[in-house]
């Protein structure tokens, strides 16, 4: 056990002035946006809050109405439509404190933030930014006292929100108190600014040193990132991935299958290339949570399935290493394949012991997009857990 708090590196250095981003957080500010379509903008983004920067919006084709970015950032009428829930996977089951989720047991999720860089439409977690939310705490003491006093937790998620919208001299804080912990082997940092904005981590030495000081060949840091199209890939992007392996720490990418932004073969297949490329390998292809307001961004499971294992066979080993899931309030589930009677599943991690790894088999169900909404076969293992034979719409 260390003893006293390691000292957050801030670097004296002479530094060239940082790349500054302009926020929107009023629709009306979009310079794409038509005034015909203003109204209803105003109305979604009243339930479901809208921001973003002008160096993402930047890379909209405004010409195009169906622009990836453009869908996976502008809000859209069909958000108001009375579908899913807020909490899809039941996080707040696994809410030991205020901020403090604790699922699996050796991870722990810390939700230190409640601010993103820019609002992806199709969140699983946008009741995070509604009025009167009381799930993040910013003040993480109690959290950080829970994972002390369990010593199977060696994994720790920084989360939100993003935690990379703090300050860095208290995300510092932060880090340096979890590297007290002997038994957290690994600190991650969950964050979508390397797509939103990348220079957030290029132009801020401090952090970069931040990395360095507590990404140890003995315990990493990793950042896991969030891309979800390979246009978000830009040379700024690179940059900022190029500077956080410089800096120690280890990148992965994760993101949803969505409905008009990365749902088909060719696209993941080029994201999953580009990603393995400069070093930030695809770690999971999620199955989108059945959130409210996500209904135009949803894809069924066997489409998204049919999508994915195309995607991961296009390209090299390294491109092709994820692992396609749903973040089901029971577990992780993977879906292992699918054919013409069935869909074979398995639970790669989960919350009960009893369904730990185990292997199960649904009736094909080309409408359902999520677990609850499929039936087992006869003599398959039944998962605690799970209200199967819901119906998909």
């Amino acid at each position: 056990m260390l003893t006293q708090s390691l000292p957050v590196v801030i670097t004296n250095n002479a530094k060239p002035p940082a790349r500054r981003v302009k926020y929107i957080n009023d629709v009306a500010q979009i310079p794409g946006v038509t005034p015909q379509d203003l109204e209803l903008l105003e109305k979604v983004s009243q339930r479901y809050v809208f921001r973003s920067n002008d160096y993402y919006l930047r890379l909209i084709d405004w010409t195009d109405p169906k622009d990836p970015i453009r869908q996976l950032i502008i809000p859209r009428g069909e958000e108001l439509n009375d579908w899913g829930k807020l909490d899809a996977s039941n996080e707040a089951a696994n809410t030991v404190d205020t901020g403090v989720q604790h699922k699996y047991g050796d991870t722990v999720l810390l939700l230190c933030n409640e601010v993103c860089g820019a609002y992806c439409r199709y969140c699983f977690r946008k009741r995070l930014f509604m009025n009167d939310n009381e799930e993040v705490s910013k003040d993480v003491s109690a959290g950080v006292a829970y994972i002390r006093r369990h010593p199977e937790v060696t994994n720790v998620l920084l989360t939100g929100g993003d935690p990379l919208i703090m300050g860095t001299r208290r995300l510092g804080e932060i880090v340096a108190e979890l590297r007290e912990i002997e038994h957290v082997k690994i600190v991650r940092i969950g964050s979508k600014m390397p797509a939103f904005n990348p220079m957030r981590i290029t132009d801020d030495p401090d952090l970069l040193a931040m990395i360095r000081r507590f990404s140890t060949p003995q315990k990493r840091m990793y950042i896991m990132c969030h891309f979800d199209h390979p246009r978000e890939l830009t040379r700024e992007a690179r940059e900022c991935i190029a500077a956080l392996i410089g800096a120690g720490a280890i990148c992965v990418n994760q993101c949803p299958i969505i409905r008009g932004i990365n749902d088909n073969p060719d696209t993941l297949a080029q994201m999953f290339a580009t990603l393995s490329h400069i070093g930030c390998p695809q770690y999971y292809l999620f199955q989108g949570r059945p959130t409210a307001g996500n209904e135009p961004y949803e894809v069924p499971l066997v489409e998204g399935w049919t999508h994915f294992s195309k995607a991961v066979v296009a390209e090299s080993g390294l491109s092709g290493r994820a692992r396609y899931c749903m973040s089901h309030a029971s577990g992780k589930v993977e879906v292992l394949g699918v054919d013409d009677a069935n869909i074979y599943l398995r639970y790669h991690r989960s919350k009960y012991q009893q369904n730990n790894g185990r292997f199960f088999i649904c009736k094909r169900n080309d409408d359902a997009y999520w677990l609850d909404h499929l039936t087992p076969v006869e003599g398959s293992y039944v998962p605690f857990g799970v209200n199967f034979g819901q119906p998909a719409r």
